[in-house]
């Protein structure tokens, strides 16, 4: 049987930000800060828990097979091109823990910006953190000077493609890594 694969894509230019507010304010009532990697700073520790925590929030992702070692998470997606800290929106607990990430890639040579991933520690969820941190993460794209967000999901991951649909996400024809 063919795995199937739902890509989608926002224009940015299309997207009201102001409208998605009542999420962060939600997810900060849940005691939740919003910050990025970038301003957590690039150690060796925060590239652990950076790991740790996309391998913790996989693990729910319908055909995601095995996670990658942490050696072959550093190598495959943070010493590439396409990493740049200020685009890994975190989501932190008032003691520090990080509770979820929106991962989004440099693609501006492409035109795009690429959301790897989104996701959330299970007793975090429904929190309004998810919905947040991608919101915060579509601002990436601007810094990065481009107007397309570029994702693709498994189509069983239906939650993560509502969310995305719900943003202003629309079907479209590309195909990316989903590694």
């Amino acid at each position: 049987m063919a795995e199937t694969w739902v890509a989608l894509e926002l224009d940015v230019r299309l997207f009201d930000v102001d409208r998605w507010a009542p999420y962060t304010d939600r997810c900060r009532s849940a005691g939740l800060r919003l910050t990025t990697y970038a301003e957590v700073g690039d150690s060796a520790a925060n590239r652990r828990r950076l790991y740790e925590l996309n391998r913790d929030c996989a693990a729910d992702i319908p055909g995601r097979g095995p996670f990658y070692t942490y050696e072959a998470y550093v190598r495959e997606r943070v010493d590439v091109p396409a990493f740049d800290p200020r685009g890994i929106v975190l989501a932190l607990t008032p003691d520090g823990a990080w509770a979820g990430m929106a991962a989004t890639s440099d693609r501006r040579a492409s035109g795009y910006v690429y959301n790897e991933m989104t996701g959330v520690r299970r007793e975090h969820r429904r929190t309004g953190a998810a919905v947040a941190m991608k919101v915060h993460g579509i601002g990436f794209a601007g810094l990065c000077g481009v107007h397309r967000v570029r994702t693709v999901h498994h189509a069983a991951n239906t939650k993560a493609i509502a969310m995305n649909r719900m943003l202003g996400y629309v079907d479209a024809d590309h195909r990316e890594s989903t590694g």
